[in-house]
């Protein structure tokens, strides 16, 4: 008789990617005038975010740190752009954006909170 071959299972190894704690995605509010009228006439704020959060991690930090529903997320790269005082010459350094729509039922005041 011929022997049959035996299966080897290889465990399949699953590598998670490290975990993002809330506050390291959300690191401040941008708050100008446009933000502020924003905020109050359609519930919406706008963050600085983390440059490697995507919309679903700053949905759930949102969340969790606002204990808010959040609606939609849309996010804005910020690009650099040149700053030059008197001959010396630089970059301020860009950033990632995030303006979060909260649900109509939740409000939030980013500025107090």
């Amino acid at each position: 008789m011929a022997k049959k071959k035996e299966k080897v299972v290889v465990e399949e190894r699953k590598y998670a990617a490290p975990a993002i704690e809330s506050f390291d995605i959300i690191l401040a509010p941008i708050v100008t005038e446009k933000t502020m009228k924003q905020q109050q006439e359609e519930n919406k704020i706008t963050l600085k975010v983390a440059k490697s959060a995507n919309k679903a991690q700053i949905k759930i930090a949102v969340q969790q740190i606002f204990n808010v529903k959040v609606d939609e997320v849309k996010i804005i790269n910020v690009l650099p752009r040149a700053k030059r005082v008197g001959r010396y010459e630089g970059k301020v350094s860009g950033y990632k954006k995030a303006i979060v729509k909260v649900n109509a039922a939740d409000k939030i005041n980013v500025v107090n909170e």
